[in-house]
C-alpha cells in the first residue's frame, strides 16, 4: 500500500505527528544569521532601511548610510569564526533539548547553506561555511531531530523598504542600495509593493507568482539537501492568508497549492528515507483545515488547555537575534513555561542566542547550566509523557495575550500534570520546602506511593478525597519540583 501523500488537504489531513516528536517535548533553536552582526536584535535587515528607527540610526552612525553600506555589506561582515556546533549541540543535549532547529533563511533572503539557487549564502559570502550542514552533522551524532526554519515567504514584500530613500537630512532622495541592479536577485525586484508607509508589513505574502515559484524551488532544495525532521514556516501555509489567517476567512485550496506541494514533498521524502513519515511541518494558521496538514505553531504564546493534537510553541531567551539591549528570561520562567506547555499536549522550542562569531554569552551559558541541572533530576517527568485527564490544578493561569510572556506568579495550590506508564507526575509550581501540599485531583484514584524526583519517597496521606504530601526541608530543584504518584 502506497503511504505517500498527495499535495491536497484531503490527503494531508491523514497526517499525525510522529511519536519521536511527541516524546521529545523540548528543542533548542539557532535563530542565527547575518542579522546578528550589529547585535541589535530582530528585523535589522528591514529596519535599517526605515528612516528614524533605532536600528536605522545605529546603522547610520556605526556603518554609514544605507545607500553606501547596505545589508549586503553586513552579510560580508558575518564571519562565525568561533562557531563550534559540536560543543554547542553537546550543551543543548545536556540542557534537555531532543531536537535542534536551525535557520535556513530569514526574511533577509540570506541562506545559511551552500545553495545552488541563491548566490548570497554562507558558503559564498561571510563565514564561507555551510552552517546547516555543520549543525546537521552535530545533531545526527547525538540522535537529535534536525529542523530547518524558513522565513522566505514574506521576504519579497517584507523587504520592499530597501527600494526607498531618506525623506529628510543630508541623504534625502538618495536611493538605498536595494536599488543596485547588481543585487536585485538578492534584494528582490519588488518595486511593485512600493515604499510608502514602510512600517506597514502587509501584505505578508506577495501575489507575485514568480516569487512564489522561487520560494517553492528554494524550500524543495532545503528538503532535498538536508532531509529535515522538521520544517518551520514563519507564517501560515504559503501562499494563503496573511499572518494568522485573519485576513483569509475563505480557504481556497488553489491559494495553497505550492505550500501543499512542499509539505507533501517533506513527508514523502521522509517516507522514502525511513519507510514511514517521521517529519513535522510547523506553521501558524489556527484553522483546523490548515494546521491539520502538520502541527500548529504558536509564536511566543500558547494555549489555555489541552489540545487533542500535539502543538508547538517557539520562544527565545531574549530577542530573536542577538541584541545587547535585551534582557534574558530567568531559567525558572523558562522551565515553568515548558511544564505548563507539556501539560497541555504542547512541545516547546527555545532560541538560544548566538553572537556573530557563533559563541554564546555568559548569561546564555548560565541558562543552559540551570536547565541541565533541572533535567538531570526531572527528565523522567518530561520525555515520553502525555497529558493527563486535566492539565493542572489551582487558579493561576499563564497570561495568554499574543506575543506576551510574563513571569507567572504561581502559588502553593498550583500544580501541572502529565502521565506515563501508569504514573502521574505532578509539578509543584509554587510549593515551598518543608510544607504540606494538598492535591484535589486524585479524589477517585487509589494512591500506592508518592516520590519526589531527586529525593525519593515522601510521606503522604489520602483522606476524604484529598491527597496531602509532606515535602522535605530541602527541595532538589530550583523550581517545578515533581511528585511521581502511583
Amino acid at each position: 500500500m502506497d503511504r505517500h501523500f498527495e499535495p491536497t488537504f484531503e490527503s494531508l489531513r491523514a497526517y499525525s505527528a510522529p511519536e519521536w516528536f511527541r516524546d521529545a517535548k523540548f528543542g533548542i533553536w539557532s535563530h542565527w544569521g547575518p542579522q546578528s552582526v550589529p547585535m541589535f536584535g530582530d528585523w535589522y535587515a528591514r529596519n535599517m532601511y526605515i528612516e528614524g528607527t533605532p536600528q536605522y540610526e545605529y546603522h547610520l552612525r556605526h556603518y554609514g548610510h544605507p545607500s553606501k553600506f547596505g545589508y549586503k555589506d553586513i552579510c560580508a561582515l558575518w564571519k562565525a569564526e568561533h562557531f563550534d556546533p559540536e560543543s554547542l549541540a553537546d550543551r543543548y543535549w545536556k540542557a534537555g533539548a531532543r531536537y535542534l532547529m536551525t535557520q535556513g533563511t530569514h526574511h533577509d533572503h540570506f541562506f545559511n547553506y551552500g545553495s545552488k539557487i541563491n548566490r548570497m549564502n554562507s558558503v559564498n559570502v561571510g563565514p564561507h561555511k555551510d552552517i546547516l550542514a555543520l549543525w546537521k552533522k552535530a545533531a545526527d551524532r547525538l540522535g537529535m531531530g534536525f529542523g530547518i526554519s524558513e522565513h522566505l515567504g514574506a521576504s519579497f514584500s517584507w523587504w520592499r523598504v530597501n527600494k526607498g530613500c531618506d525623506k529628510f537630512g543630508p541623504y534625502a532622495g538618495v536611493p538605498y542600495d536595494g536599488n543596485d541592479p547588481a543585487y536585485q536577485d538578492f534584494y528582490h525586484a519588488n518595486q511593485e509593493h512600493g515604499t510608502d508607509n514602510p512600517s506597514d508589513c502587509s501584505p505578508w505574502y506577495t501575489a507575485n507568482r514568480d516569487f512564489q515559484a522561487y520560494w517553492q524551488r528554494c524550500v524543495f532544495e532545503m528538503i532535498d539537501t538536508f532531509k529535515p525532521d522538521l520544517l518551520y514556516t514563519d507564517g501560515v501555509l504559503p501562499f494563503g492568508g496573511h499572518w494568522m489567517g485573519e485576513e483569509a476567512k475563505e480557504i481556497r485550496p488553489e491559494d495553497y497549492r505550492l505550500g501543499l506541494e512542499a509539505v507533501s514533498h517533506l513527508y514523502n521524502t521522509s517516507i522514502d528515507l525511513h519507510g514511514e513519515n517521521r517529519a513535522v511541518y510547523l506553521q501558524k494558521d489556527r484553522r483546523k483545515e490548515i494546521f491539520s496538514v502538520g502541527v500548529l505553531d504558536i509564536e511566543k504564546s500558547q494555549l489555555p488547555g489541552i489540545m487533542p493534537d500535539p502543538w508547538h510553541t517557539d520562544t527565545c531567551i531574549g530577542n530573536w537575534f542577538y541584541d545587547v539591549h535585551s534582557p534574558y528570561k530567568r531559567p525558572e520562567q523558562i522551565i515553568e513555561m515548558l511544564v505548563d506547555i507539556i501539560s497541555k499536549n504542547g512541545v516547546m522550542l527555545l532560541n538560544i542566542l548566538q553572537r556573530p562569531d557563533g559563541t554564546i554569552d555568559d548569561d546564555a551559558s548560565f541558562i543552559l547550566d540551570k536547565l541541565a541541572e533541572w533535567f538531570a533530576v526531572n527528565s523522567e517527568a518530561v520525555y515520553g509523557t502525555r497529558p493527563w485527564r486535566v492539565f493542572g490544578e489551582g487558579e493561576t493561569r499563564v497570561k495568554i495575550d499574543g506575543f506576551t510572556e510574563e513571569k507567572t506568579d504561581w502559588n502553593r495550590s498550583d500544580f501541572r500534570f502529565v502521565q506515563k506508564d501508569g504514573a502521574v507526575y505532578a509539578f509543584l509550581m509554587g510549593a515551598a520546602p518543608g510544607e504540606t501540599v494538598v492535591l484535589r485531583s486524585f479524589a477517585d484514584q487509589e494512591i500506592h506511593s508518592v516520590e519526589l524526583l531527586g529525593a525519593g519517597p515522601v510521606p503522604f496521606k489520602k483522606e476524604f478525597g484529598i491527597l496531602a504530601v509532606s515535602l522535605p526541608e530541602r527541595l532538589p530543584s530550583l523550581c517545578a519540583n515533581v511528585l511521581k504518584i502511583l
